[in-house]
């Protein structure tokens, strides 16, 4: 009897044990398959984009480089340090992003705004902005015979036109970053328009204080 008693405690003890390594094996398995899918959601995120995410891309690249041209001309021709400098600031801040940006297009397999840009080199890391054709570009107002006559300036002059031009494409920018908060599905494109509207509106209220100041 007793041996008998052995015996059944030990066939329990043996199917007990093999309850406990089933549940583990089918817990561990249960982690993986959950795991999976968490990697490729995020890898998708960073490419899910909608009509608007590219509208606002493709709208921003030439109005950046418009923003960069004028920047660049006051290499030379502004005479107020606070213009110099707040020309330099929009050239560190908006060639990366045009960098960041030619990417997304690229990586949504969305077309660059080539017509737009005239012939701009992404990939050199250079840009060629006095050989830019400037038509068809929306610059908030300005023409081309704008930029002859921003070029042609210097001085006083330089520093006065150049807040008039800025300002204007400084609120173009905003209202189409605004655009792309509301109705943009990319999160990385929704954040960079955070940014434009945030340094782009303390940029403007900067301008209109040194245009004040200048007698503009």
């Amino acid at each position: 009897m007793a041996r008998t008693t052995r015996l059944v405690r030990f066939a329990g003890g043996l199917i007990a044990g093999a309850i406990v390594l089933s549940g583990c094996s089918n817990g561990s398995e249960g982690s993986n398959a959950e795991s999976s899918p968490t990697t490729g959601s995020s890898a998708s995120d960073a490419a899910v984009h909608n009509d608007a995410d590219v509208t606002f891309v493709q709208g921003m690249l030439p109005h950046h480089e418009g923003a960069l041209r004028m920047a660049q001309l006051a290499d030379g021709r502004a005479s107020d340090p606070r213009v110099i400098d707040l020309a330099d600031r929009i050239e560190a801040a908006q060639g990366p992003e045009i960098e960041t940006m030619t990417g997304w297009l690229e990586e949504w397999g969305e077309p660059l705004p080539e017509d737009d840009m005239g012939g701009m080199d992404h990939g050199s890391g250079g840009m060629d902005m006095e050989g830019m054709d400037m038509e068809g570009m929306d610059m908030e107002g300005m023409s081309e015979a704008d930029m002859t006559a921003l070029d042609s300036a210097s001085g006083a002059e330089f520093d006065r036109m150049f807040l008039e031009m800025m300002i204007p494409h400084h609120r173009g920018a905003v209202d189409m970053a605004e655009t792309e908060i509301a109705d943009g599905a990319n999160p990385d494109a929704i954040d960079m328009a955070r940014e434009i509207v945030e340094s782009q509106t303390a940029e403007i209220e900067e301008m209109q204080t040194l245009l004040s100041e200048l007698g503009g």
